[in-house]
């Protein structure tokens, strides 16, 4: 009731003000105003003001309130502990999925060929391994895109 009370004087006294301004030929500007000063009637009328002074007044709401705080507090708490430890949900799920599944070999960017692969252990030793030189260029090309690698990583592609 106190609160229809003090929404009507608001909005009284801002049609009031309206018309001072509408004296003084700023129209746009009171119609402006008159729009503004019957918003509180509005909500009066549509039972809004009533039920927000309804939720306000009631402990159940604020304790509604209170658990909500807590779960979003827990849930922060939690990213950021996520955050420090440096690895995300999805990281995690990559590695377990690659502890479960050896199709991509540790360190490389393409599958390696598994038993069903048609290259057994016979046919890799039977390979000549390359010179020392070529894996310390290879390295040193792999470094160059190892930022770029890390960005990817970190968008999950």
């Amino acid at each position: 009731m106190l609160a229809e009370t003090i929404c009507s004087a608001v909005s009284a006294a801002g049609l009031g003000i309206a018309a001072v301004t509408a004296y003084r030929k700023r129209f746009l500007t009171a119609t402006r105003i008159a729009a503004y000063s019957l918003v509180p009637v509005g909500l009066v009328l549509t039972g809004v003001v009533e039920w927000v002074a309804g939720i306000a007044f009631k402990p159940s709401v604020w304790l509604g309130f209170g658990v909500l705080g807590l779960s979003w507090l827990l849930f922060m708490t939690t990213r950021a502990i996520e955050r420090r430890s440096g690895t995300t949900r999805a990281e995690r799920k990559a590695a377990r999925a690659a502890g479960r599944n050896e199709a991509v070999a540790p360190g490389a960017s393409a599958p390696s060929l598994g038993a069903g692969g048609g290259a057994g252990p016979a046919a890799t030793a039977a390979k000549p391994r390359s010179k020392p030189e070529k894996k310390q260029e290879a390295a040193a090309s792999g470094d160059d895109f190892s930022d770029i690698e890390a960005i990817l990583k970190k968008h999950g592609i």
